[in-house]
């Protein structure tokens, strides 16, 4: 078969990489094309990711494939960390620059919010871990805090989603990115409406939900001009950096277990369905999603 070439582009808390793949039919091989420090600003008080900047590099990286032999990739894909996320207008404008997870906006959120949605329901539903860095949490300081902004936004979209939007103009929330914020029914795989609605959350704010392998979207024509005319698809990868690297593990069987260190070390198991029970309430597991649906439970 003919060389397959992709660009990754994997984004961390500290950090992020654009990765060549290319692919033989028997051979993946990986060769970094761009690296670029993701430094967080302070902008009255709030502690805020530099989208635009990150945006840059991202187009650096598809750019650097324009000026090589890599310039005939076929596809690009992002993942980065979870839970956080940026609100669109009705025009499509990015409202502010999204808020970093570690704002101090949901310190000890926690009560808050369960005198609304009590932390068994929450749990029972998404069986998602609390940390109060949670979307849902975030959101519930976000409604407190921000009542004008939340009026004028039409859409929330995570990170990797977002990202893709700036690339193609097309507005969807892939399955594993949206499933680390405490608002997806783990069993449906879909949005939890009734804790969206519980929450006072707008329905319209939330995108159709759409499995890691699908493809999003051409560039947007303005920069395949900018960007050397690359005409590679942006496709849907398991969004969530943890999901992506699940993925990879080299288990031949059902049977493992995998431990992940990057900004965070995390240790679980991939299973096909939520386990959500007394116990893994008690010692706060989680149930994230995974490709092909799947369950990560850490």
């Amino acid at each position: 078969m003919a060389e397959l070439k992709m660009l990754a582009i994997d984004l961390g808390a500290s950090s992020g990489r654009g990765i060549i793949g290319k692919f033989d039919g028997e051979r993946l091989t990986l060769e970094e094309n761009h690296r670029f420090a993701s430094e967080p600003v302070t902008i009255a008080g709030s502690f805020n990711w530099d989208i635009m900047r990150i945006f840059h590099e991202i187009k650096q990286a598809i750019n650097k494939c324009a000026l090589s032999a890599d310039k005939d990739i076929k596809s690009i894909g992002i993942d980065t960390w979870g839970v956080d996320y940026g609100l669109l207008d009705r025009k499509g404008k990015l409202l502010t620059n999204p808020v970093h997870y570690r704002d101090g906006r949901t310190l000890n959120i926690q009560p808050e919010a369960f005198r609304t949605v009590p932390a068994d329901k929450l749990y029972g539903t998404t069986g998602i871990q609390f940390m109060d860095f949670n979307t849902v949490f975030q959101l519930v300081a976000e409604l407190r805090d921000n009542p004008e902004l939340c009026a004028a936004a039409d859409k929330l979209l995570f990170i990797p989603d977002l990202l893709n939007y700036f690339l193609t103009g097309e507005k969807h929330t892939e399955y594993s990115i949206a499933s680390t914020g405490a608002l997806l029914d783990a069993k449906a795989r879909n949005w939890a409406w009734d804790i969206i609605d519980a929450f006072g959350i707008p329905r319209r704010w939330f995108s159709d939900i759409v499995m890691p392998g699908s493809t999003v979207g051409p560039l947007l024509p303005s920069l395949r001009d900018e960007l050397g005319d690359i005409r590679a698809n942006v496709v849907n990868v398991a969004a969530h950096d943890t999901a992506s690297a699940v993925v990879a593990v080299p288990a031949k069987g059902d049977d493992f277990v995998y431990i992940s260190s990057g900004t965070w070390s995390l240790m679980g198991t991939e299973i096909p369905e939520p386990i959500i029970t007394d116990s893994s309430f008690e010692y706060n597991f989680t149930n994230e999603g995974g490709y092909a649906g799947s369950i990560r439970f850490l």
